[in-house]
């Protein structure tokens, strides 16, 4: 809507011109920081990197000097893939270690899971992975990418560049892939696209006889208007998916899949070469070729003792939410949740891709969107890539977001605020 690109853009020219660090105290004791990933069960595949690329980021830090001068000591949990499990271990890192931050979780289920634990202990959760968006909690800075800033440019791009014309939304069923399939199909019927020329499936997590979804997908796509698949896939259901486009030939030149939970990690432990071409739509490659990028691969190697270690768009989310934590702590000069929360907005840090970060007043972050195409070593081309976009909290193409905004700076702090009403409260929190 015209009015909140309006306001958001004059809260990004007024936070971008907030900065100012404070003075550093000397140590007396740690900073305990929470890592909040799952190391077994279907997520593993995904997580395990980012509790990884959480150490080495506090490892770095600590090289560094620390925080206020203080060094900074992490609490691992692995919450196994069991998402009242999150709540359990976010809670234990909360009030029993006392940890000043969390950064963790990777699906919109995880999340959902824990969100009453950080509200009601008030602190603080950094959440590193493309997401529906449909949400602004004061207690959580949302650093991975909303719908606008990933699921409706690869769209766009594939209608464009592709000339696509029917979709396939295939996704794990849970939140993440409903609400943003909820989102793409009222954008694709805005853009004309008929009901006819539109699908929607579903699957568990950890799903692997994909024989006959594949077939659909290619019956589908044989009624000669240009098809693509969307995937809000999750998992280690990726592996037998792809494999299964590899076994029936789907190629894409013929029926392109745009992924959105797909990237170097994943695709390490597949053969890529049937994949040639397939895309995926992040806000982050390891082929990005910017000095910050070849850096953070060169401490990544290092720190992993091994050069085959791949980087991804998630370790980058995390990358930025952790600089503009020890940012905003510094800026606070203390780790109090109340002060680190108010200090968060209008906090810019460099992103791996040659842009800046900015964090804006609902919780999320500016990002270019790129789309990448599979290589047969197990990388991507960067096909497109935009200029830093603002993430949208509440989805223009749903009734009940459209007028709905979010600023959690006074005198508004609200995280659903009607811009046709003028007043705070409805959907969300």
């Amino acid at each position: 809507m015209k009015l909140k690109a309006q306001i958001s853009a004059a809260l990004l020219a007024a936070v971008m011109s907030t900065t100012a660090l404070h003075g550093v105290f000397a140590a007396d004791d740690t900073i305990k920081v929470g890592v909040l990933h799952s190391l077994s069960g279907t997520m593993a595949i995904s997580e395990t990197t980012l509790k990884d690329a959480m150490l080495m980021l506090i490892d770095e830090q600590n090289k560094k000097g620390g925080v206020l001068g203080k060094k900074l000591e992490p609490v691992v949990v692995d919450p196994a893939s069991d998402w009242p499990l999150f709540a359990e271990k976010a809670r234990e890192l909360v009030e029993k270690d006392k940890v000043s931050a969390v950064f963790g979780c990777w699906t919109s289920v995880s999340r959902k899971s824990v969100l009453p634990v950080f509200k009601e202990l008030n602190s603080i959760l950094f959440y590193p992975v493309q997401f529906e968006g449909e949400e602004s909690e004061r207690n959580v800075f949302y650093t991975g990418a909303a719908p606008n800033q990933q699921a409706i440019p690869a769209v766009d791009y594939l209608m464009q560049n592709e000339g696509v014309q029917r979709w396939v939304l295939e996704g794990t069923d849970y939140v993440y892939p409903r609400t943003t399939n909820k989102i793409l199909e009222a954008y694709l019927k805005s853009k004309g696209v008929k009901d006819e020329d539109i699908i929607v499936n579903y699957t568990p997590f950890g799903f692997s006889d994909w024989q006959t979804e594949v077939s659909k997908i290619k019956s589908f796509g044989g009624a000669g208007k240009k098809t693509a698949v969307v995937s809000t896939i999750n998992g280690d259901a990726n592996v037998p998916f792809y494999k299964e486009l590899g076994n029936q030939g789907v190629k894409a030149e013929d029926i392109p899949v745009v992924a959105f939970s797909v990237g170097e990690e994943e695709l390490s432990g597949m053969d890529t070469k049937p994949l040639v071409g397939h895309l995926a739509a992040w806000n982050y490659f390891e082929s990005v070729d910017t000095p910050a990028n070849a850096e953070f691969i060169k401490e990544w190697h290092a720190y992993t003792k091994n050069d085959k270690r791949v980087t991804n768009d998630p370790m980058e989310a995390a990358y930025i939410g952790f600089n503009m934590w020890v940012k905003a702590v510094e800026k606070a000069g203390t780790t109090d949740p109340d002060k680190v929360i108010d200090a968060l907005p209008g906090v810019s840090v460099p992103n791996l891709t040659g842009g800046i970060a900015t964090m804006m007043p609902n919780h999320y972050i500016t990002k270019p969107v790129l789309i990448g195409e599979i290589q047969d070593n197990g990388q991507f081309d960067v096909v497109s890539q935009t200029p830093e976009v603002i993430g949208d909290e509440w989805s223009d193409y749903l009734p009940d977001s459209k007028d709905l905004m979010s600023d959690w700076l006074a005198p508004m702090k609200c995280g659903n605020f009607n811009v046709s009403t003028g007043k705070c409260g409805g959907k969300g929190s």
